[in-house]
Formats: structure tokens, C-alpha cells, sequence
């Protein structure tokens, strides 16, 4: 065992010890609490929440709150937690993951941590990996959080409605899969005023399943796509400028910055890096034929990428070298093997300028207009958590991006099944004979 594991191992057996005591603290309440009303427990609950948005800890409250959480579950469910699964509850609170082994209870574990984060009125995600459970868990343990005064909804990837999305996130308790909160956030992003938003925060998460979400599809990127530019025209006129802006280099030893030499060429094409440096005799040039004062102008968009891109496709890319023309497509040959690249198709407008050069159809490119990573999208969460029945093997990474520490609940009962490591064998022999031994 490593030295970070061996830290890992007694600062767990801290950790564990807080919370036997807290459960402890927890169990106090119960007596207490079994003789309240559901009126009397639902005003409770409306005084913690006060007391929570008064700014009081929430590692405070959280002993009266889980045991209210426990009652309120025990009178709608006819499920009490267990001891273990309120320590499942204070890692989640911690901002941890939690692995709990399957059949645990998770989902009734996580209302713990849900409610108490919900008091401070600035909204808890519970992120799950499809509309299936988000829909089922919010209805689910709907009668736990109602029974305490909390409002919950959930999020469908098939509602657009503006009014009804932002009535979700106005919920104390949101729950949705990853994809609806990272697409929602993106279109918080595209918003033109702060009424159109729908999200309003990003405060607790608490995610399901969060190896899968947060290892296996961190890096999956989240894009919203725009209307193509349409420009065929530009495209077109620009291929007619090109060929008359003339190239030139740079002599050696006069610095690119001099004020005592002028270039007498229009741009510079760099073969090396495939770029091009356009002149201010070759912008003069460009402007006279377009027919406007100042290529710079904001109202003039993309204008000094047309004219760069090309350049580029005049200068740089020939045909039957870097492209072929088939079938009135121009196709992409690889530099290393001489093969068509089918599909491909270069960026940032370069492919069409080299479409309007060769006078073939120009095919316009959807716009990315916003994109965010998963990783990058749960990272804004002021507060974390996890649950899985499997993330030990991912605790390095947990670590390492998210800072999220991994925590092994113990079973409410001595685990009767055996689980052993992957076996892998060379071949269906070596396999088979195992079987069979």
C-alpha cells in the first residue's frame, strides 16, 4: 500500500469516527421527532430552513436535519435509513463520492444531503445518467421532500418551454440528467437577458452514477450549432480577388515592425506554417475592390477571414497535391499517403474558399456557437458529490480533476457474496479449462 493511500486510509478512519458520532446525534432526535405531527414536523423543517438562510453551518443542522429527512421518509416511504446509509449521506454533504455497493440504497440515501443543501434556498441538482430516472427518483422521493416543505421537479430532454424549464430550476430540488444541465447552462450562456435564463446557479450537485459521468465522459464536449453563414457569394468574389493581390517575402535583416521599408507586395504567404501576412498595400487593394472604407469595421464581420482564407487556397493549397476535385467536391488528400480523406473537410472557411476558387458547389459549415465539456461544466459547482458502486478504481482520478475525494460506506449487512478480480486469459482454452476447474 502507498504512502497517499495509507493517508488516505487513517484519514478515512477520522472521518469515520465524526460521523459515528454525528450518527449518534442523529438517533437522539428520532424519539423527538415520532411524536410530531406532520404539521409539526413541517414546521420544523420551515425553522431550520430560516436558520440556514440566516447563515448558520450547514455541518449544524445537519444532525436535526437527517433526522428529520430519516421520519419524514419512514411516514411516506415506510423506508427508515440506515445507520450506514446516513454516513452515505455525510460523505455526499462532505463533498465526496460515496461508493455504496449495489442494492444499498442510494437514491434514498441521497435525500439526506439533498434536503439539508436545499435549506439555504439556492437549489440542489441531482444529476442522473437518463429522463427515465431523473423522472422516477423526483417522483419517487417526492413525498420526502413535500412532507419537509420542499418543492421538486424534473428536467426532459423533450421540454422546451421556457416557462416550464425555468419553473424546474426554481424548484428547491432539480433533477435531470447531465446532458439537460450542461445544454441548459450553454443556452443560459446564448441568453440575451437575465430573464431568458432558466438556470440560476450552480450551488450543490450531487451526481449519480458519477464514475460514468464524470471519468467515462468528462472530455465529451457539449456543442449548440448555429445556422450556417451564408456567404457563397463572398466566397466567390473573394476567389476573384485572390489571384490579383500579389505575393511577396520579407528581405532578410530588415525587421517586420520597421518604419524605414515598405513593402511593395500585397501579403506574405509562409508555405512552412501554411499561413498568410496580409500588407497594408494588400488591405488597400482588397477594400478598393470590395468597395468599402475600412476592412476593420465591426459591421464588416468576417470580412479579414475571407480575404486570409483566400489567399490561403490561391497560394498554399494545389490541386492534386493537397486536394483532388471529384465529382464537383473538392476532397482532401492525405500528405502522408496520397489518399482521399472522405469526410473530412477543412475549417474555418478555408474549405469553401478553396470550393469558390475551383468554381465547384459550396457547401456552408454549421457554427459552433457554444460548447462546454462536462468536466469543465461540473466544475462550477461551488459544492460536489458523488455516488457509485464503483469508484475506487477511479479515486486518482476523482482526485486529481475534481479534488473529490473517494469514501467506501460500509454494507448495512456482512457482504455474503465473494467478489474477486478479472481473470484474462490468452486464449478460449486457457479460459474454458478454468471453467471447467
Amino acid at each position: 500500500m502507498s504512502i497517499i493511500d495509507r493517508a488516505l486510509r487513517i484519514g478515512e478512519g477520522k472521518k469515520f469516527k465524526t460521523f459515528e458520532k454525528r450518527v449518534a446525534r442523529i438517533n437522539d432526535f428520532e424519539p423527538e421527532l415520532e411524536l410530531d405531527s406532520d404539521d409539526e414536523l413541517r414546521e420544523r423543517a420551515a425553522a431550520l430552513r430560516e436558520r440556514a438562510r440566516g447563515g448558520e453551518p450547514l455541518n449544524d443542522l445537519l444532525p436535526e436535519s437527517f433526522a428529520m429527512t430519516r421520519e419524514a421518509a419512514k411516514r411516506t416511504l415506510g423506508q427508515r435509513h440506515f445507520d450506514v446509509q446516513l454516513i452515505g449521506g455525510m460523505v455526499l454533504n462532505d463533498g465526496s463520492i460515496a461508493e455504496m455497493k449495489t442494492g444499498e440504497g442510494k437514491t434514498l440515501t441521497s435525500t439526506l444531503t439533498v434536503v439539508l443543501n436545499a435549506l439555504a434556498g439556492k437549489g440542489v441538482h441531482v444529476v442522473t445518467v437518463n429522463d427515465y430516472l431523473a423522472r422516477r427518483d423526483a417522483e419517487w422521493m417526492r413525498p420526502v421532500y413535500e412532507a419537509l416543505g420542499l418543492t421538486v421537479a424534473s428536467l426532459q430532454a423533450d421540454t422546451r418551454d421556457a416557462e416550464t424549464k425555468r419553473a424546474a430550476y426554481a424548484a428547491d430540488i432539480t433533477y435531470g440528467t447531465n446532458s439537460e444541465f450542461g445544454f441548459d447552462y450553454l443556452r443560459d450562456n446564448l441568453a440575451t437577458s437575465v430573464e431568458d435564463k432558466a438556470q440560476r446557479g450552480h450551488n450543490y450537485a450531487v451526481v449519480d452514477e458519477v464514475d460514468n459521468i464524470l471519468i467515462d465522459e468528462a472530455r465529451t464536449p457539449l456543442i449548440i450549432s448555429g445556422q450556417p453563414e451564408q456567404a457563397a457569394d463572398l466566397y466567390y468574389k473573394y476567389a476573384r480577388l485572390a489571384p490579383r493581390m500579389e505575393p511577396g517575402e520579407k528581405p532578410e535583416g530588415i525587421e517586420t515592425k520597421s518604419k524605414d521599408w515598405m513593402p511593395d507586395y500585397d501579403f506574405e504567404p509562409d508555405e512552412k506554417h501554411k499561413t498568410v501576412a496580409v500588407t497594408e498595400q494588400g488591405v488597400e487593394k482588397a477594400e478598393k475592390f470590395l468597395g468599402i472604407d475600412n476592412l476593420y469595421r465591426a459591421e464588416h464581420g468576417n470580412l479579414v477571414n475571407h480575404l486570409i482564407q483566400a489567399l490561403k487556397a490561391e497560394s498554399l493549397y494545389k490541386r492534386d497535391v493537397d486536394y483532388a476535385v471529384i465529382d464537383g467536391e473538392v476532397r482532401i488528400i492525405d500528405e502522408f499517403t496520397g489518399r482521399i480523406l472522405e469526410g473530412r473537410r477543412w475549417s474555418e472557411g478555408l474549405h469553401q474558399a478553396i470550393e469558390a476558387k475551383e468554381g465547384v458547389a459550396i457547401q456552408e459549415e454549421n457554427q459552433t456557437v457554444a460548447t462546454i465539456t462536462y468536466q469543465n461544466y461540473f466544475r462550477r459547482y461551488d459544492k460536489l458529490a458523488g455516488m457509485t458502486g464503483t469508484a475506487l478504481t477511479e479515486a486518482t482520478e476523482f482526485m486529481k480533476i475534481y479534488e473529490l475525494q473517494v469514501v467506501e460506506v460500509p454494507t448495512n449487512k456482512p457482504m455474503v457474496r465473494d467478489d474477486q478480480n478479472d481473470l484474462i486469459y490468452k486464449t478460449k482454452d486457457g479460459k474454458w479449462k478454468a471453467v471447467a476447474n
